[in-house]
């Protein structure tokens, strides 16, 4: 059960991040995620949403640099410790966490959501799912 995230090179220069934002909207993608990590020169801006390939292409043909990565999506107990139960389960597995980021669901009120990159995605959802935690799967994203 994974995500496919969309990994975008924008330079650090006023307008870029909005020229990539206005590709999506003219193209009507609908963002489940993003995150933005920067450097002086360049961003790496992730993003989730629906159609990961279609978007892809989109981009490409719009002149962008960008890759589809495998990542996780975590459904994390919305209570105090949530968080550092999963990190626990995926630490005691001997699995590393990369990056991680934040997402919301407007129709979940028990759980919290999180994107998760870890070297071994199938590793880190059998020790999830061993401690009750669940994955979700690309085809469950739009019904969050």
């Amino acid at each position: 059960m994974t995500l496919n995230q969309i990994s975008v090179f924008v330079e650090n220069k006023p307008g870029k991040m909005q020229h990539l934002t206005q590709v999506l909207a003219d193209h009507n993608v609908d963002m489940r995620a993003l995150s933005l990590a920067e450097t002086s020169d360049f961003g790496i801006v992730r993003i989730i949403v629906d159609d990961a390939y279609a978007a892809s292409t989109m981009l490409k043909e719009k002149g962008f640099i960008q890759s589809i990565t495998k990542v996780l999506g975590v459904a994390i107990p919305d209570q105090p410790g949530g968080l550092n139960q999963v990190l626990s389960i995926l630490s005691e597995a001997g699995i590393n966490v990369e990056y991680m980021y934040a997402f919301i669901s407007c129709k979940a009120v028990d759980h919290a959501y999180m994107i998760f990159h870890v070297q071994d995605p199938k590793a880190a959802v059998a020790a999830l799912a061993a401690k009750g935690i669940s994955c979700i799967a690309q085809e469950e994203l739009m019904k969050l």
